[in-house]
């Protein structure tokens, strides 16, 4: 793992999230229930947000391919730069598990964290190029008011090199995140690790 960040309630180190409402005993999943979380993630069957969400097996289907679809599909815009863009929204939201699964996820494909740390102390002003500037810009721009972005913060992604599919990828990546924190911080909370401190 590379160096551990800690900052305003941020980190990047694993965690555990814990339901806070019942999850479905693996035991006495249906087998619909149990081929869905097998599709999910290859955690899933462990983790109480997929036995949680799992409830309702076709609404964690659809979720789960449309998720894959909108941070792993190849092509279009960098991995690396869609889950910056994710860090910085689960940042602005709050959501402290997803920033840290994101953060994690930049600094494998990247192979560095300093940006991640610029999005942990201060989202508005992170990024270490203009391109990640701008990309930050726009994924705290669309969070906080989504339905206030002008033609002109595209062109601002067009003039530091996204591409239209980038920017196009970019939105997915914003717009699925308003989903997936607000299930994360209104179903559960975040598990520390027990060597952390209050951050």
């Amino acid at each position: 793992m590379s160096e551990i960040i800690r900052s305003h309630g941020f980190t990047n180190e694993s965690l555990d999230w814990d339901a806070w409402l019942d999850v479905v005993e693996l035991e006495k999943a249906t087998p619909e229930q149990v081929a869905v979380l097998e599709e999910s993630h290859p955690k899933a069957k462990t983790s109480d947000y997929y036995l949680f969400l799992v409830h309702q097996p076709e609404i964690l289907r659809q979720r789960s391919a449309a998720f894959n679809a909108i941070m792993y599909a190849p092509g279009g815009m960098p991995r690396a730069e869609r889950e910056l863009s994710t860090t910085v929204v689960s940042r602005i939201n709050g959501c402290v598990y997803c920033a840290s699964v994101h953060a994690q996820r930049f600094e494998q494909l990247a192979k560095r964290n300093d940006v991640i740390r610029e999005v942990f102390d201060e989202p508005r002003t992170a990024g270490t190029t203009d391109r990640e500037k701008a990309i930050a810009q726009f994924s705290i721009a669309l969070t906080e008011t989504p339905g206030d972005v002008r033609p002109a913060q595209l062109q601002a992604l067009r003039d530091v090199g996204l591409t239209d599919a980038e920017i196009l990828d970019l939105i997915h990546s914003i717009a699925i995140f308003a989903w997936a924190n607000r299930l994360m911080l209104n179903l559960g909370e975040p598990v520390f690790p027990e060597t952390v401190a209050a951050v």
